[in-house]
């Protein structure tokens, strides 16, 4: 494969075999157990064990085979989001195919005449919203220039799932979880780059919302969408951008600046967790409440939440007194060591409570904080005892 492999945090890829010249991928519809936070596992559908799916990662040229296997307790079906294939492959129920019922297998088999960002999932609107997507990168047979070293891909997901539930609602109109690849911050993989490289992230969008995703401290470019590469003649610096519902942009930018960038959808209520499941005893205040009162609301907080680093915040002497307080005084939760992991290294003690909902970040490092990461992620996790802060 010419290029740099995509690697999409928190989400394998799918391996393949050869059959003469044709690539071979294995793929199964499935109900998932998704943790998509330290405290909340969903019920979700998937493949292959994981939701969002493996990503699939071919060459353009490539003779592609999937075959595919349905343990869903209902009909499904694959459609390959962008890709120019014949008819009978799209995976339409009743239109290109029949649907593949449970139990059943289906063999989808095309050759990728494209390069680009695409998308497989289940052609079934509620399927979708149980979570049966995942990316499908064709990669160019010529590299794209300039040529990036850091290639990362991200799918943005919306969730309804009620308090104490675990099955999201399909059929809701507003969502109280939001994940990159499946999990919400603060569990989230940050995304590594070496100081001086420049770097490429694919984000792909399969929900009910738009999503403007900002990146903070650098400008970058829309270098492609879900159709393919974009003329350079096109591209201008920015640093959010639109993504809509079925759509993919791919942005690139240079890593010019050291820190830890933060990048988020932009959306207020898409930058927090489920607050019905954190936040059980708050109560809005008003100018007749005390701030003994919300004292006693954050401890409360801090006692239903099974966790260490959970912390009230500071408050002033006359909170109470201030229309609308309080908004952000019970969201932040330090928990620095659940959610800690190779990438997380050298992070600020508490970091974990500035990080919520649709976000992650990307993490700019000169070459020996980024090789001292490296060489954990490759030790494995013996080489994560202990925590490390700047």
């Amino acid at each position: 494969m010419s290029g740099l492999p995509v690697l999409t945090p928190d989400v394998a890829d799918l391996p393949h075999e050869m059959d003469g010249g044709v690539k071979v991928f294995h793929l199964v519809g499935e109900p998932v157990k998704r943790k998509i936070a330290p405290f909340k596992t969903i019920d979700a559908w998937g493949y292959n064990g994981s939701c969002p799916g493996p990503t699939i990662q071919v060459q353009q040229g490539d003779r592609v085979r999937v075959v595919f296997e349905n343990r869903l307790p209902e009909s499904t079906s694959l459609h390959w989001h962008g890709l120019e294939i014949p008819i009978e492959q799209d995976g339409v129920p009743y239109i290109s195919q029949k649907p593949v019922a449970p139990g059943e297998k289906y063999v989808y088999e095309f050759t990728v005449h494209q390069e680009g960002t695409f998308f497989y999932h289940a052609h079934s609107a509620m399927q979708e919203m149980m979570g049966q997507i995942g990316f499908f990168v064709a990669h160019p047979a010529k590299d794209y220039q300039p040529r990036v070293d850091h290639d990362y891909g991200l799918i943005l997901q919306e969730w309804a799932v009620l308090p104490s539930n675990s099955v999201p609602n399909t059929a809701a109109m507003e969502f109280n979880w939001l994940t990159f690849n499946g999990v919400s911050a603060p569990m989230t993989t940050p995304l590594l780059a070496r100081l001086g490289s420049r770097v490429r992230l694919r984000i792909l969008n399969l929900g009910m919302d738009h999503h403007p995703v900002h990146l903070h401290g650098h400008q970058f470019v829309v270098t492609g969408t879900e159709g393919g590469r974009a003329p350079e003649s096109t591209w201008f610096p920015m640093n959010t951008v639109l993504i809509g519902v079925a759509q993919a942009r791919v942005v690139e930018f240079d890593a010019k600046y050291p820190g830890n960038w933060m990048i988020h959808c932009h959306l207020p209520h898409h930058m927090m967790n489920s607050m019905m499941d954190l936040l059980r005893d708050r109560q809005i205040q008003t100018t007749d409440q005390t701030e003994a009162k919300a004292m006693s609301q954050m401890e409360s907080l801090a006692k239903s939440v099974p966790f260490q680093h959970v912390h009230p915040s500071p408050i002033a002497s006359n909170a109470e007194r201030v229309p609308g307080f309080p908004q952000d005084a019970f969201m932040e939760m330090g928990m620095d060591e659940v959610v800690e992991k190779p990438e997380t290294y050298g992070l600020p003690k508490n970091w974990s409570a500035g990080m919520m909902g649709m976000m992650t970040m990307v993490r700019v490092l000169p070459d020996k904080e980024y090789d001292a990461i490296m060489s954990k992620k490759t030790a494995g996790p013996s080489a994560q005892e202990g925590r490390h802060h700047e």
